[in-house]
């Protein structure tokens, strides 16, 4: 299937002879895409760190690659895409150099499982010479919409006109299944509970290994298995040290190294301007959404992964700086995500699972100070309610239409 990231990776990367960086977690359809790329150009290469005579060729001698093209055909330019390659040492001074020699002759894509900024070891900076685009799990609007609005237009329309019914079926195989490719398209419990305890073994075995050299692994397993019930609340750390009994620093070490492998993300509390708000504490959501019981923070977590999708293909494609935050404060009055562009608050977003009522009170404190709008999601249909000036409440299958 076409993704969402195919349009913006072609047309501001790859025309304008800039590398691609696509990173997103293990099993999300990165290789996939890269490969789709091949039809648009003369010759193509895909190339895997994890091939022993790819390695042999990269360590020895990087700028060799030239010679798996036959550059002196014609003027027209080969697509190479390079995976997993974060893993090779002083990886970006090699892809520099390559870069720099034959930048007018190849098209470069390079994927990875990791965030691929966080490998820095080694290597001068590549800036200006690359784009980075994070690919994320298959959402309600990528499946259902073939195209998505720009921010302004998307938030206008929503509290400019009512947004037709969509496929409630669409939110209900997502929920039930996660947004992930395989599971997804298999339309099958079963291999969901297969795929996925596969991927958490990668992504803990190999992924972790590689990125980390921890020998304690066991125990980081036993880290995720405790994730899934700490969703949709601020994360204590000290409750997880307990619970593993290690020392502090060490969950904190964990939860970043599982938090670059795209096991999970963190939302942060919006502070500016709030009276009284949080300061530290991160909520997190997973991006396998089905590892989570409990009914409502299993929606919770699916609006979470849409929301952050979007500001990232925002952020991605030139629309903006857009950040995802929640609103809270020592009173415990909270709304769960709160858009920022620009370092502004943009749009306030709570999700409910089932309640279609909506709490003024907390509702209009918070938008007193962050003067933004407010829209309450729900997983039912046919819900769309103006609940007064710039507050509305609606199904998620509505909102979610013409975003990425």
């Amino acid at each position: 299937m076409r993704r969402y990231l195919q349009k913006p990776i072609f047309e501001l990367a790859l025309t304008r002879k800039k590398m691609a960086f696509v990173s997103g977690p293990r099993q999300v359809g990165k290789t996939t895409l890269a490969k789709s790329f091949k039809s648009e150009f003369t010759e193509y290469e895909y190339k895997n760190w994890d091939e022993s005579t790819f390695r042999r060729l990269w360590t020895k001698d990087p700028n060799s690659i030239k010679n798996l093209f036959d550059l002196a055909k014609d003027d027209s330019r080969r697509l190479l895409v390079l995976d997993e390659i974060h893993k090779a040492k002083n990886w970006k001074q090699k892809i520099k150099g390559l870069y720099d020699e034959l930048s007018a002759d190849l098209a470069v894509i390079v994927t990875g499982s990791a965030r691929l900024n966080v490998f820095k070891k080694g290597g001068d900076s590549l800036m200006g010479r690359y784009l980075n685009f994070r690919l994320h799990p298959l959402s309600y609007g990528e499946l259902h919409s073939k195209s998505s609005l720009d921010p302004e237009k998307w938030k206008s329309r929503l509290f400019s006109k009512k947004i037709d019914e969509g496929d409630q079926k669409v939110i209900e195989s997502l929920m039930a299944l996660s947004g992930f490719p395989e599971p997804y398209l298999s339309g099958s419990k079963k291999i969901l509970n297969i795929w996925r305890k596969s991927r958490n073994e990668k992504i803990v075995r190999e992924d972790l290994r590689d990125l980390s050299r921890l020998p304690e692994l066991s125990q980081v397993e036993m880290l995720t298995s405790l994730l899934p019930e700490k969703v949709g609340n601020p994360l204590s750390v000290q409750s997880l040290r307990e619970d593993l009994s290690v020392a502090h620093d060490t969950v904190k070490r964990w939860l970043t190294y599982l938090k670059e492998l795209y096991y999970f993300f963190e939302v942060k509390p919006w502070n500016k301007s709030i009276p009284r708000s949080l300061k530290k504490e991160g909520k997190i959501y997973l991006y396998d959404w089905t590892e989570i019981e409990e009914e409502g923070f299993k929606f919770e977590n699916l609006v979470a992964c849409q929301l952050i999708k979007a500001c990232h293909y925002w952020s991605d494609t030139g629309e903006g700086d857009f950040d995802l935050y929640y609103l809270r404060n020592k009173d415990k009055e909270e709304i769960d995500f709160l858009i920022v562009k620009n370092k502004k608050p943009w749009l306030s977003i709570e999700s409910k699972f089932s309640e279609t009522k909506v709490n003024h009170k907390t509702v209009d404190k918070f938008m007193k100070f962050t003067g933004c709008p407010y829209v309450q999601i729900v997983m039912q249909p046919n819900i769309w309610r103006n609940e007064g000036p710039q507050k509305l409440i609606a199904s998620a299958n509505r909102v979610f239409k013409d975003l990425p």
